[in-house]
């Protein structure tokens, strides 16, 4: 790799210096507020789709909450990829390590390519049997097969989408994936509209319209890696590597969030199909309270995202009482943000579950139990989330995992197990449970936190 260059932009060593030396305050603002409003336009994007499904019919949306949770299962590799092999990433920049940095990134593209390929050739030849053995409802096996293609092939774009995004926040490069993601929703949002409300198409034209506006972002992608070849968080097919030292790192660190999104997303698909005994639209209705939930929730994981970068660059520059700091403005950036979205969506839920209906008053009314006790534990989650990026800058990638698990396995199927035999409440037990687990889960992070806290500073103390 002599013949290699990694070198920083300006921008790149500029934005290093402020992450290590600059006001955090500002630096996490103007690294966490666009990824806060890029995870914002997602939810407003799945929030859209679920809209117009619901033109289609009301089957149509619980066809598609049901199925973007498997959907949401497969990606969990990516997803986990992306986010380990970020933070071994910004560790490395945040060390000065820039030939390395250029080794991790080059190697992150070329694995999620062959990832890409194995989900391929492994499910989409399979894709009625995978969806059966998923536990989905024959009668949206029947309506979603040809839908669930489609987005198979869409998620193998967007693993290589969610790497370039995780590249381009290590480096700080926030507004950039702001600006990208407004063209995605662009492009998706008209094609979706065009397809239901002009050609009167179906969920497979809806999948069709996810699947164009995701291989726009993977141009751009591509032609930005490729543009960028001399930098350190450019790609060059001379700097790919299985050399352990390079790889192993990012493997090791990111199998446990792989797992840990991976056993989230079953774990919802899993109180989906137990949902189902309360009919099937009461499984939409817990996808749509979900989309509602997400108003807050996402725009605190933008900022637990950049927080995360911040934490663990400045931890490679051994400045830990720097990524603490960090750490607790994230923390009051997330209860503002969630107590704001708390609010704001029970004070306007009728109006909301209204857009989502399909002019179903049975509809409207499981959305509006649902979600008046899902938005209580936004303020929760955003602990949860803060903790996450703490430990995820850190490293901690186990315990991410073992919190995650506990959220869906502990406080989730079991209270509905224990609710669906033990109780009369009927479909008032989906709501209550999406209340038990979002607030315990913010409990048990917060414990896990302070005790990481408090080991963190005495082992700083002994140096």
């Amino acid at each position: 790799m002599t013949d290699v260059k990694a070198e920083l932009s300006g921008r790149d060593a500029n934005f290093r210096e402020e992450s290590l030396n600059g006001s955090l305050w500002k630096v996490l603002l103007s690294v966490g507020l666009p990824l806060a409003l890029y995870q914002s336009l997602n939810q407003l994007f799945k929030i859209l789709d679920t809209m117009m499904a619901s033109h289609i019919s009301s089957q149509s949306v619980s066809a598609v909450a049901y199925l973007s949770q498997i959907s949401i299962f497969l990606s969990s590799i990516g997803a986990g990829l992306a986010v380990g092999s970020g933070i071994k990433i910004s560790r490395a920049y945040g060390e000065g390590d820039y030939r390395m940095v250029k080794q991790r990134v080059s190697s992150l593209y070329a694995i999620c390519v062959a990832i890409g390929a194995v989900i391929l050739a492994g499910i989409f030849p399979f894709v009625e049997e995978f969806l059966a053995l998923a536990g989905t409802p024959d009668a949206l096996i029947e309506e979603g097969c040809a839908y669930f293609r489609v987005e198979l092939v869409c998620l193998v774009v967007q693993v290589f989408n969610g790497v370039y995004i995780s590249v381009e926040r290590a480096r700080g490069n926030s507004r950039k994936i702001m600006y990208l993601n407004f063209i995605v929703i662009a492009v998706k949002l008209g094609l979706t509209a065009f397809f239901v409300y002009v050609l009167e198409g179906d969920l497979v034209m809806i999948s069709w319209a996810s699947l164009i506006s995701q291989a726009v972002l993977a141009f751009l992608g591509v032609a930005n890696s490729l543009r960028d070849a001399d930098n350190a968080f450019g790609f060059s097919l001379r700097a790919v590597t299985l050399k352990r030292m390079v790889v192993g790192p990012m493997v090791s660190q990111s199998f446990p969030v792989m797992v840990e999104k991976m056993a989230f997303a079953f774990g919802k698909t899993v109180v989906n199909a137990m949902s189902v005994m309360y009919g099937e639209l009461t499984v939409g209705a817990l996808g749509v309270s979900n989309n509602l939930g997400g108003i807050g929730t996402n725009p605190q994981n933008g900022i637990q995202e950049g927080g995360a970068a911040i934490i663990s660059q400045n931890m490679g520059a051994g400045k830990p009482e720097r990524a603490i700091a960090a750490f607790w403005r994230v923390l009051v950036l997330n209860l503002i943000i969630g107590a704001f979205f708390m609010m704001l969506t029970l004070v306007f839920l009728d109006p909301l579950a209204g857009w989502f209906d399909g002019e179903d008053p049975l509809f409207h009314r499981l959305i509006m139990d649902v979600y008046q006790y899902e938005a209580l534990g936004v303020l929760t989650l955003g602990i949860n989330a803060s903790v996450m990026s703490l430990l995820y800058g850190l490293g901690k990638t186990r315990l991410t995992l073992a919190i995650n698990f506990s959220r869906v396995f502990i406080f989730r199927i079991p209270v509905l197990w224990a609710l669906q035999r033990f109780t009369e409440l009927g479909v008032e037990s989906v709501g209550i449970v999406m209340l038990v687990s979002n607030v315990s889960v913010g409990v048990v992070a917060a414990i896990v936190g302070a005790v990481v806290i408090r080991g963190l500073r005495r082992k700083s103390r002994e140096r």
